[in-house]
């Protein structure tokens, strides 16, 4: 065991498929949720409060919209997006989903949903940072099948915009500087987006507590009593839930990445825990069983991750569809959900304890198996697109 080989989950070497300034920018990701994240999250975690301290660091990194050009954002590719979003997550889950809350759901409905003068409006100030975002589309009872049931309602009022409702699970929520807000217009019921500067009258955001997963996420319960938002602040390009389709299809790949980096972070762990940890006389890592637990570990990793490179790649070049995202998305957190729990079996106990960082990954795979879609919702749509048939009703 004197030489032991890196401890690397990138067994295929998909980081190749990125050129060198791209790769010097994920290794400097890497880096900081190495040296500025990983010592101090389990405390943050433990108090359920998300580490704010650390955004200017985020902001240094330059990766906020990476996918995006223009406006202050960079115009990465989308794998490179993703695979930023893999390192994120291999440090800790709550930290990328912050980031893509920020980064891929509220930049990219204005990316996408904006008009020119909004984009000149909010993005560069999103870009930098300075300006937080969240997105507020599910609600306390429609989470699955909010594209039928949306209950926030927008009515018009002359030159302003009255927002009535109650939105749920809304990560930065309480803290967020910009939440896009979906809303079904009384008139004509088309689902319509706004961007709500806060604090504003009658908007109010509570955290939720108690959860076991993502700790360190502030997902808020918002409610929406009279809230009035200028013509000027309702997205001009969104007008229907197709165009809030568009910013959910990208986003789901970078969930689907932010899953492998779940894994990869519980399972890079564990190896190292198993190279040191010494029972009857030798180190784990030499056990028939363990080295078993690292392949069926490391398997589902590449597997995920190469499924998620082509997905990637798809988006950059315009053919990604929602199937493929969905395929992404739920394949690769049915992996994560097996690999995390690997993790703790093969630290046995001490798996459990926070200070072996394992536990936290157990515990977060959880939420980002069923966020940005469920399992059973994406193997309906995957269903749908290989049979022909909807099985959604």
């Amino acid at each position: 065991m004197a030489d032991r080989p890196p401890v690397t989950s990138d067994f295929y070497d998909l980081e190749a498929l990125l050129d060198e300034q791209d790769r010097a920018a994920l290794h400097r990701v890497r880096t900081f949720m190495d040296e500025q994240v990983e010592p101090i999250i389990n405390e943050w975690w433990t108090r359920a409060q998300f580490p704010r301290h650390l955004i200017p660091g985020l902001a240094e990194l330059g990766i906020a919209g990476a996918q995006y050009s223009g406006y202050g954002s960079p115009g990465r590719s989308s794998l490179f997006d993703g695979m930023v979003s893999m390192e994120l997550g291999r440090g800790d889950p709550s930290v990328a989903t912050f980031m893509g809350v920020h980064g891929g759901l509220a930049m990219g409905t204005l990316h996408l949903c904006a008009s020119e003068e909004q984009k000149e409006r909010w993005l560069p100030a999103m870009s930098r940072m300075d300006l937080i975002g969240a997105f507020g589309l599910t609600e306390p009872d429609h989470g699955s099948d909010v594209a039928r049931g949306l209950q926030t309602t927008a009515r018009r009022d002359g030159d302003t915009w009255v927002l009535d409702g109650q939105k749920k699970w809304i990560g930065n929520g309480s803290f967020a500087d910009l939440v896009v807000i979906w809303a079904r217009d009384v008139e004509t019921d088309r689902v319509l987006g706004f961007v709500v500067e806060t604090p504003a009258p009658g908007f109010s955001a509570v955290d939720l507590e108690d959860k076991i997963a993502l700790r360190a996420v502030q997902n808020a319960l918002i409610t929406l009593d009279g809230v009035r938002v200028p013509e000027e602040d309702r997205l001009q390009n969104a007008n229907s839930f197709r165009d809030t389709a568009n910013v959910l299809r990208a986003t789901r790949v970078s969930v689907a990445w932010s899953a492998v980096g779940c894994s990869r972070g519980a399972y890079e762990h564990a190896l190292r825990y198993a190279m040191e940890r010494e029972q009857f006389g030798r180190p784990i890592a030499s056990f028939q069983l363990v080295q078993d637990l690292l392949f069926r570990m490391l398997g589902n990793i590449t597997a995920s991750a190469a499924l998620c490179a082509r997905a990637s790649q798809l988006q950059d070049c315009g053919m990604l569809r929602d199937e493929h995202a969905s395929m992404a998305k739920g394949y690769s957190t049915m992996r994560m959900r097996e690999t995390v729990g690997w993790a703790r079996e093969l630290m046995g106990g001490n798996g459990i304890l926070l200070e072996n960082h394992v536990g936290r990954f157990v515990a977060d795979a959880e939420a980002i198996y069923s966020y940005e879609g469920t399992r059973e919702v994406n193997s309906l749509i995957v269903g749908r697109a290989v049979t022909g048939t909807s099985a959604l009703t």
